[in-house]
Parts: C-alpha cells; structure tokens; sequence
C-alpha cells in the first residue's frame, strides 16, 4: 500500500475526496489531511508519504511552494496538484519538479483515482528497478574479485591493446595506468592442495600494503604491485608472508620479484617472473629472485662448459667413490657458476649420468635408464645432484667389489705388505718389489696401476693421510712429529705437514683445532 497526503485549505474538499474515494481499491492507504503548505511539510517530515495531492493555491505556503521544499529534501515523493486556475504557468512551474499530474478544479474521483493509480504503477515500477539493480549491485560485489582475477590472468597470459586496460580500468574503477607496478609470482613447495594456495593468497593480500590485483595462474599465486622506492620493505612484507604460512602448513615458499614496468606490458612482466622462479633450480627452493639473481654477468657461452666424461668414468670404474663424489660436485658447481639455460644444463647432467651408466651390464644399466625421466622432472639443480650421486655410489661400489676381487695375489700382498709397514719411511715400489717381493719394479707398478687405477705413490700417500686424520681424530693431544713418525714421514715433519694440507686444504695442526671445535 503507498500512503497519501491530502492537502487543501478548504475543509470541505479534503473531507469530500477522503469519503468518496476508495483508497484501498487502487492500492493506496490515505495517512492524512493537512491544511496548507506549512502544516503539510511537518506531517511528511514525519510520516513521508509517497504521494502528496495539494491545491496551488493556499495560504502560508502555497502548493507549488511545498513541492519545490519537498522535492529538495524527499525527491521521491509525487505530487498531484489541483487548482482552479488554468494558467499555463503554474503547470509549468510545477512540471519543472517533476510533477507530471495537474488537475483543474471541480475534478471528479474519477480522475483523481486515475492518476493516483498511474503513479502508483510508476512507483511500483520504480521499485521493481530499484530491486533489480540493487541485486544486481550484490551480484556484482560478489563476483568482482572473480572477475578481476580472471582480468589479471587475461592480461598477463595475453597482448592487450591499450583499449583493453582503458575498459577494465573504467569498468573495476582500478588504476591500471601507473608506469610503476611490480609482480610478484608466489610457487608452494612440495606437493600441495588448492587450499594452501588460497591460503597464501589470503595471507598475501592482509600483509601487503599496496597491490593492485592479485590472482591464481596454474599453480602459482600472482600478485601486481604498486611499486615502491622502498624495496627492503617490499622484501619484508614478503618474508613475513613466508613465515605467517609456514606456521600454518609447515610449507615452504618460492617467490619471484619483477623489475618495475607498465601494466601495459604485463605480458612481459609475467614472462620475466616465471624466468625467475625457474631459476630456483640453481637458486634452491624457498627463496626470493628477482631479475638480478637471475643475469649472467660473465656473459657465458653454451661453448664455454667442458667435462671430461671419460676421465669421470675411468674413476668409476676404479672404485674410488671419495675421488667420484669429488667430480660430481666439481661438475655440477661448474653448472651452478654458469646458470646456464635450464634445459642446457639438465642436458650436460644427462649426458653424463648416460656415460655412467654405459659402464654397467645391460640388466643394471635399463635399470638406470627407467630412471632417466625422475633426474629429467626434477626442479633444482641440488636435487639431481642428490640423485646422480646415489646412482654414482651404487655403481662405483659394484665397480669397487668386481675390482677387489679381480686383484692378483701379487697385488693382494702389496696390500699386506702396505698395511703393515704404512710407517716405514723407506716404504715405496722399489723397496716393496726389491727388497719383498722380488721382482722387478716397473713391472709391479705398471700391475698395480692396471688393477687399482691408480700409482703406486699416490695409494701409498692417501693410506698415509687417511691413517694421520684418524690418528688425529682418535688422539686430540698427539703432535705433529709424532704423526709423521707413525705414518712413514718420521724424518720429516715439515714435508708431511706439505703433503697433508695439500690433501685436506689444513695443516694438521689446524685440521686438530677444526675437529676439536667440531
């Protein structure tokens, strides 16, 4: 029901029109009479109605008077004016408001009702507008994040034209003219659910004080961020994300800085966040890289990098997995030093991982081949290297065993021999093939270089070694000329010293402070 307003300063007017007309029939309820303009403004302050029928012409305030106070305070209430004059000026004046309805005195009920009930149907229209719109408000709010994540994927996956920004910045009333914005590509860890990357968006947006949009692209979370001078803050806020997530889920983070640009390039932004967050192969995971992390100031060449493959497999094949496990990170150090593309790199890794296990016997090595496509999947570089030299150790070691038990008798009593005079200075090939075995000297080193892979000379100077680092190790108060009494260099501190520190990279007295402090 809308409520009406009756005001007329003739008491005989508002009292005919409240009997005769049947309000209820045309879906109205009549609230009140009023007696001028004065009297009329104080009742719809109080009640506002939705329709006011007023004669133009009373005293104190007049009709057209009370329509222009009213319309500057409830612009939604209608008027029906009725007059006994038919000036053309006073209809005028009152269309000027709004008013669209202007009865001649005497009107009967009829016309009365008739426009009475015509506003009714534009109120009611009114209303329905109103309602639609403003469910269509509600709808929108709901769906706007959506709909600018979807914007911001389109944008960085896509070559917008500058009429496509100047759209959405219209239409989501964003600034996306600023030349300077940042993205920031966030990359969980590990495997995970859709829910931690929500969460991490949800974290991301109550920490950062200044981006702009913020969207999920495959499996990473993209943020597009004011710029700010301040990067050490930017850094800050992004660590304080890192550790607000990881007390939830115990899940680490990757995250990806762009140089500042134009979100008209965005497309390009984007692309040089993913180039950062590829680089967490070299870089390792869970840290943050930005473009300068990524540059090869050495200006590298694929030409430049150079393995000895051969020389690699050789030691494989002697057994000697310390002098491996040396080479593989020598290797891969190389790799690290270079950043080279990632594809490059993971190719140099494969070939050599292939070259190994061609050594191995056809069952063993398809065994290895299978495994081809976990190095290949991969993410860091620390990873394959982790793998590859499970694979080195298993292989060097079944090199090692066929190698032990290949080894002449000749052979197996040098070793005796060498064990048990490892602190005899005058240990050496000459005196071993001379003075105990007996026979010829070239000979024997060429057989012991054939079977061990290596010279007589330097198995007897790692023996030597290994033997003062355990001596070391088991006595913290033994002296240097001791150990190189025990160890065949009795003679000789100072050379032993030499030969130790160009084992170890420490004097032994200086390896004796490093072990004592570990």
């Amino acid at each position: 029901m809308y409520k009406v307003l009756l005001v007329d300063d003739e008491r005989i007017i508002t009292d005919g029109m409240s009997k005769v007309i049947d309000w209820e029939s045309i879906g109205t309820n009549l609230m009140g009479t009023a007696r001028n303009g004065i009297e009329a403004f104080s009742v719809i302050e109080q009640k506002q109605p939705d329709i006011v029928i007023s004669d133009i012409k009373m005293p104190g305030m007049n009709g057209l008077e009370l329509v222009e106070k009213v319309n500057s305070v409830f612009p939604d209430i209608r008027f029906i004016l009725l007059s006994g004059f038919s000036e053309f000026d006073y209809a005028k004046q009152a269309m000027a408001y709004g008013v669209k309805h202007y009865l001649l005195k005497p009107c009967n009920e009829h016309s009365i009702m008739d426009a009475v009930t015509e506003l009714c149907e534009e109120l009611t229209q009114r209303q329905n507008r109103e309602q639609f719109v403003n469910k269509m408000k509600v709808t929108l709010e709901s769906v706007m994040p959506y709909a600018k994540e979807q914007m911001l994927k389109e944008i960085v996956t896509n070559q917008y034209e500058n009429k496509d920004l100047d759209y959405y910045h219209k239409l989501f009333q964003l600034d996306l003219h600023s030349s300077n914005v940042r993205m920031v590509l966030f990359q969980l860890e590990g495997e995970f659910q859709f829910e931690q990357m929500f969460a991490i968006k949800n974290i991301a947006e109550h920490i950062f004080d200044s981006f702009i949009l913020s969207c999920t692209v495959g499996q990473t979370v993209l943020f597009l961020i004011e710029d700010s001078v301040d990067t050490r803050n930017l850094h800050n806020q992004i660590e304080k994300i890192k550790k607000t997530f990881f007390q939830y889920y115990r899940m680490d983070c990757t995250i990806a800085i762009t140089d500042e640009g134009n979100i008209r390039h965005a497309n390009k932004l984007y692309k040089e966040a993913l180039d950062c967050l590829a680089y967490r192969f070299y870089l390792n995971e869970g840290g943050i890289i930005t473009s300068k992390d990524i540059s090869n100031p050495y200006g590298f060449a694929e030409g430049d990098f150079y393995f000895d493959d051969q020389k690699f497999c050789r030691l494989v094949k002697s057994g000697s997995w310390e002098d491996v496990k040396k080479e593989i990170s020598t290797f891969i150090n190389h790799l690290i030093y270079l950043k080279l593309d990632i594809h490059t790199t993971k190719s140099y890794v494969i070939q050599l991982f292939n070259a190994m296990i061609r050594l191995c016997e056809a069952t063993e090595m398809n065994k290895y081949l299978a495994q081809l496509t976990i190095l290949l999947e991969m993410e860091t570089i620390q990873s394959m290297k982790a793998f590859f030299e499970s694979v080195a150790e298993e292989i060097t070691f079944l090199f090692y065993n066929q190698n032990k038990n290949k080894h002449s008798a000749i052979i197996n009593k040098v070793f005796e021999i060498i064990e048990k005079h490892i602190g005899n200075q005058h240990l050496s090939l000459h005196w071993v093939a001379n003075e105990m075995l007996y026979m010829n000297a070239d000979y024997l080193g060429k057989l012991f270089k054939k079977e061990t892979g290596e010279k007589f000379s330097n198995y007897i100077t790692k023996q030597r070694i290994e033997l003062a680092i355990e001596l070391i190790e088991k006595e913290n108060d033994v002296k240097v000329f001791e150990l190189a009494e025990k160890i065949g260099y009795g003679d000789n501190p100072q050379y032993f010293s030499q030969v130790f520190k160009k084992h170890t990279g420490y004097t032994p007295s200086e390896y004796k402070k490093e072990s004592l402090q570990g």
